[in-house]
């Protein structure tokens, strides 16, 4: 028996260094115990992954949680399984397509009509490397969902959320965008080859550069905008990479994700940071890796690109440039 004794505590021993090696890559728990008593949230894509794990942090620091998602089967059952495990009944699923301008200008009538205050705003939900396919308004897929459908709902929601000021608006970006740029010639991939990957680093590249010109033009107002990367996590947004097609990648690469790949309730970590510590008051136009602020890529801090993308983006989705038009955004012309 003493025999196994020696081997049985060097494994048990491995496993315990590997688990607290992959926490530590993995970045810890949010540090702020802050809670959130009666402020109003709203969670883009909070269904499932890091949506739905970051709206079931904040409401169980008191929130009113509304999650937005486009599958209300799936958004009435989360909503429904977040009340039963924080006992917080200020959890509400509501509909929300952010491929279609309808969709979402019908979302923020709504909120702006039944809500008297928004006070955090987590634009979470994302599509990643999924075929060449296109919004109900003609846009790129991931450049539209994950960049003009949260653009134009911030826009939407600005007046309500400088109303209800200090509030905080949480964008959520990614690595990818190290590897993205901005081609104002053929934002909508209608003169290239469609580059599935490039496509997903662009528009989480734009992600970062509509936070930093929306920071700089809300200041004063009380409302901060963040971006992050909340690293790479075992959700479903990655089911068009094809990363485990085969059972040879996923016995190889198993360990390896194991080890970087973040559960969706760490990955969720820096959504609630940014949401609720109270030493980011006032820190606005900030990129974050995880639970550190970071620069981003020099693309991300050209102010000059910022703006030209925020113009082009407010002409795409039909908001002039006084404000808010009542004009329905168009597709782009052919």
């Amino acid at each position: 028996m003493n025999r196994y004794l020696l081997p049985l505590s060097v494994l048990g021993t491995a496993v315990g260094g590997a688990v607290l090696l992959r926490d530590y890559i993995a970045g810890g728990a949010c540090p702020s115990k802050a809670t959130i008593p009666g402020k109003t949230v709203i969670v883009t894509g909070a269904n499932t992954g890091i949506g739905k794990q970051t709206a079931l942090e904040l409401a169980r620091r008191g929130g009113n949680i509304i999650l937005a998602c486009r599958d209300m089967e799936k958004c009435e059952a989360a909503a429904k399984e977040i009340r039963g495990e924080t006992l917080n009944h200020r959890v509400s699923a509501w509909h929300l397509d952010l491929a279609s301008l309808k969709s979402i200008r019908e979302f923020a009538a709504k909120i702006i009509e039944e809500e008297e205050q928004v006070h955090i705003l987590v634009n979470n939900a994302a599509v990643m490397r999924c075929p060449h396919w296109t919004t109900k308004d003609g846009f790129e897929m991931q450049f539209g969902v994950n960049h003009l459908g949260h653009f134009l709902l911030t826009n939407l929601l600005l007046d309500k959320l400088k109303a209800s000021a200090p509030s905080r608006i949480i964008n959520l970006s990614s690595l990818a965008h190290i590897a993205g740029h901005i081609d104002f010639d053929d934002l909508n991939w209608e003169k290239r080859k469609y580059d599935t990957k490039a496509a997903y680093c662009q528009s989480k590249l734009a992600v970062i550069l509509f936070t930093k010109e929306l920071s700089r033009r809300l200041q004063g107002t009380g409302v901060t905008v963040n971006a992050l990367h909340p690293g790479v996590a075992r959700t479903e947004l990655g089911r068009h990479t094809g990363m485990h097609s085969s059972a040879f990648s996923s016995f190889t690469l198993g360990p390896i994700f194991w080890l970087l790949v973040k559960s969706p309730q760490l990955a969720a970590q820096p959504s609630t940071y940014l949401a609720v510590a109270e030493e980011l008051e006032g820190v606005s136009g900030k990129y974050f890796d995880g639970l550190k602020e970071k620069a981003p890529a020099p693309e991300a801090e050209d102010e000059e690109v910022a703006q030209r993308l925020w113009a082009e983006s407010a002409r795409l989705v039909g908001l002039e440039k006084s404000g808010v038009s009542s004009v329905r955004g168009q597709p782009l012309p052919k």
